[in-house]
């Protein structure tokens, strides 16, 4: 029998505290959960951090200056876990949007005075009582297209401001059925081995209704969007993705948890590829690009029915050496 109570009731607190704390104590919070050997990863241009306060001041303490009266908008929450450790350690996932008033610059993407959402994705893993490690993973372009940036040309799929489960069923904040949660881990799994290294020999639309419902839906990042449908979904983002990449490695992941009918991992990275077909609007390329990501599940019945994808677009472009970020008035419009 799993009990993930403390767990989550650790997270939920942290999140309390941080989302309400003023600017100047937001320290104090992160110093208050963490660990002492703590280990942050998010997207470029934040990367890797091993200091609770470097945390605070390079991504938290900006953050809330230039987003006023920050709201965590959760839509996901869960924990397992981690089936990669052979189930040791214990992770709590969280996804949403932090909306709040774009009000002051922030990384150089000027302020609207509207209101704006960065759609976001965590992994917190849970040592003793203390957050020893956090996988933070947001997505800076979906933010930059609201505030009239447009860093990329013609994406496959569609941007939207994405919401959460069509079942508004995923804020588990009372432990679920272990049972269920062993189903949704093993359908993942499946799906994982079937996309492995792209080599499984199926037909692309054949080999992913092995694990998915026809009427899945994929929420893909800003550059490439979202989509709807096996049959739409590999003509507008499985199909190129596959097409633009080759030499791709085996899946790393650091974390994979399942509870009820939801699963997810991230690695870091997850994998590796060359864009030998060019990707983007690139132009093609030999040299091996890290992909960093969060993938989040919801399962229904026996097969996949939604993906919620966080895929570090910035940091993919920097190691084609475009960094939008240094370039970003260029993509006002």
């Amino acid at each position: 029998m799993t009990d993930f109570r403390n767990e989550k009731r650790l997270v939920r607190n942290y999140y309390e505290a941080l989302d309400s704390s003023e600017i100047d104590k937001i320290t104090d919070v992160l110093v208050e959960f963490s660990a002492q050997n703590y280990t942050w990863r998010a997207f470029h241009p934040f990367n890797l951090q091993t200091d609770a306060k470097v945390v605070s001041e390079i991504f938290w303490q900006p953050f809330r200056k230039s987003i006023r009266h920050m709201q965590r908008r959760m839509d996901i929450f869960f924990a397992g876990k981690n089936f990669i450790d052979d189930g040791t350690s214990v992770w709590v996932c969280s996804m949403g949007h932090l909306m709040g008033l774009f009000d002051e610059p922030w990384i150089g993407i000027k302020p609207t005075g509207k209101i704006i959402m960065l759609r976001y994705a965590e992994f917190h893993k849970i040592d003793n009582g203390k957050i020893s490690e956090t996988a933070f993973y947001f997505d800076i372009p979906h933010l930059m297209i609201q505030a009239g940036y447009h860093p990329f040309k013609n994406p496959t799929a569609m941007h939207l401001v994405q919401p959460g489960p069509a079942t508004h069923d995923a804020l588990l904040y009372n432990d679920a059925p272990e049972a269920e949660g062993k189903k949704t881990m093993d359908v993942m799994h499946a799906m994982i081995n079937d996309l492995g290294t792209w080599q499984l020999g199926l037909p692309l639309e054949e080999e992913l209704a092995r694990t998915w419902h026809d009427d899945m839906t994929w929420w893909g990042p800003a550059g490439i969007g979202a989509t709807y449908t096996i049959e739409r979904y590999a003509k507008q983002h499985s199909g190129p993705f596959r097409a633009a990449f080759s030499d791709r490695s085996g899946t790393g992941h650091i974390a994979r948890i399942a509870e009820g009918h939801y699963s997810g991992f991230f690695g870091w990275p997850n994998f590796i590829a060359k864009p030998t077909g060019g990707f983007m609007g690139l132009s093609p390329s030999e040299k091996l690009c890290e992909f960093r990501v969060i993938d989040i599940y919801r399962r229904e019945g026996n097969k996949l029915k939604e993906n919620w994808v966080f895929i570090d677009i910035l940091h993919f472009f920097k190691q084609q050496n475009i960094d939008i970020l240094d370039n970003i008035e260029a993509y006002l419009k």
